[in-house]
């Protein structure tokens, strides 16, 4: 005999082979079939699960399937063998479409009220000509017909009218009048129209003729708005803020550089201009708090212009000094009665007037190190006092001289006091560059036609 708790010898490993499950087939069918009733081979999961009804166990079944010209879609379906009560639902088995879709539906025959209906729970069902409508979320997802779903719209309805006669009887009079004009329509004796409205994109309505057109159905896809995002719970892209116009005019962007005389960590200010009667400008500016260098500069808003722009303007009065100036990097300056010229690129670019450019020539010229100190030239220092004396005389109002800007780029600019009239003593010329002058601002290598077709033109 044995001793207590002994296990007796089994059979062999090699004996108890033939008893054991067989291995599932690599051929083994898709996990989500086809919807069909005549598939005996799709059979529901069961699963054991509370009754919320009377707190005992019931059976949950669940079934995978694909309905045709739609997708996957879970089935579940619970009853209580103990008190009877059963309830059934769908899920969709996929993820919420990137776009919402709405069904319009024109019942006109029995044959339209036995089509097939996918109703998530976040889909709204309404009845246009009874001014009907059953709000998302107050039922749960269904897989049914639209007469299943007007059925089930008159047991709601049903389901509170003996409270309500008691409680409220002019209310429940009316529902009970409704509920009669619910039924009408399940006898089809005019037209009416079912309109379905999911922004999940999950809900469907069958189309017999598929995959033909139905006359009777009309699909809309349509882009969520933001409540209805934000009711699927999922994160919708905030709407991009429009930046006015003028909101972009008054602020001022930053950002971190080098000062280029110190290399000590700086900040440059960036502000958009609008200059009357020209164009947008981007003005910069740098100071620097370690050795306290300071530098501005301007930049062209726009593109490089098809002319060429030349500015003369006959200085005649102390107030021309006031006129707002826009000098490019392109714009050479020429002052002939002093025999004068500053080449494009000298000083950079510039926004400020004509007295402040004036005085930045006089500050560039005198202050250059080749003409100062013991081995300076004495000739070439006198003419540059000569020079100096002459121009605080243009800017002192004292002696009238021709002023030239010479941009080849068109993007220089010299205030018009008389604006929108003509100035007198102003004169603007426009002039197309030469081929010297297009390749000092690498237009000749830069091709822009033609591009459209894909093909770029042949040099």
């Amino acid at each position: 005999m044995a001793a207590s708790g002994a296990v007796e010898p089994g059979p062999p490993a090699a004996a108890a082979a033939p008893s054991a499950a067989p291995a599932r087939p690599s051929s083994a069918g898709p996990f989500f079939r086809p919807f069909s009733a005549d598939d005996e081979e799709q059979q529901p999961t069961e699963i054991e699960s509370l009754c919320m009804n009377c707190y005992r166990n019931g059976m949950t079944r669940l079934l995978l399937t694909r309905i045709p010209f739609f997708r996957e879609i879970i089935v579940s379906s619970f009853s209580c063998e103990h008190c009877g009560w059963n309830n059934t639902e769908i899920q969709s088995a996929g993820r919420i479409q990137d776009q919402g879709v709405r069904y319009t539906l024109t019942v006109r025959s029995q044959e339209d009220m036995n089509r097939e209906v996918v109703k998530t729970d976040c889909a709204t069902t309404r009845i246009p000509e009874l001014d009907f409508e059953i709000p998302a979320f107050s039922q749960k997802g269904s897989l049914t017909t639209v007469e299943g779903l007007i059925s089930r719209a008159i047991s709601g309805l049903e389901q509170d009218q003996p409270t309500r006669k008691v409680l409220e009887d002019t209310i429940a009079e009316r529902i009970d009048e409704f509920i009669v004009k619910l039924k009408e329509l399940k006898l089809v004796a005019s037209p009416f129209t079912l309109v379905i409205d999911d922004p999940s994109g999950n809900s469907f309505v069958e189309n017999p003729h598929a995959p033909q057109k139905d006359d009777a159905l009309v699909v809309t896809h349509y882009t969520r708005t933001l409540e209805q995002a934000e009711m699927l719970g999922i994160q919708a892209e905030a709407p991009e803020k429009k930046v006015e116009e003028e909101d972009l005019k008054n602020e001022v962007l930053q950002f971190n550089t080098n000062c280029p005389e110190c290399s000590a960590p700086a900040q440059t200010n960036m502000k958009v201009v609008q200059i009357p009667h020209f164009k947008e400008v981007i003005i910069m500016a740098t100071n620097c708090e370690s050795c306290g260098h300071r530098t501005n500069e301007v930049k062209s808003g726009g593109a490089v212009e098809p002319l060429g722009t030349k500015i003369t303007l006959h200085i005649t009065d102390p107030s021309d000094m006031t006129r707002d100036l826009l000098k490019s990097e392109t714009c050479s300056v020429e002052i002939p009665e002093l025999e004068f010229e500053l080449g494009m690129g000298v000083l950079g670019g510039k926004f400020t007037t004509l007295e402040g450019l004036l005085k930045d020539i006089r500050e560039l010229v005198t202050k250059n190190p080749f003409t100062l100190g013991d081995s300076s030239n004495p000739d070439r220092s006198e003419k540059l006092q000569a020079f100096s004396r002459k121009l605080d005389q243009i800017i002192a109002g004292k002696m009238k001289a021709h002023f030239i800007m010479n941009d080849v780029a068109g993007n220089s600019y010299l205030q018009n006091v008389y604006a929108p009239e003509d100035d007198p003593e102003m004169k603007v010329e426009r002039y197309k560059r030469t081929f010297d002058q297009n390749e000092e601002l690498g237009l000749n290598d830069m091709k822009t036609e033609g591009y459209e077709s894909g093909l770029a033109p042949q040099r």
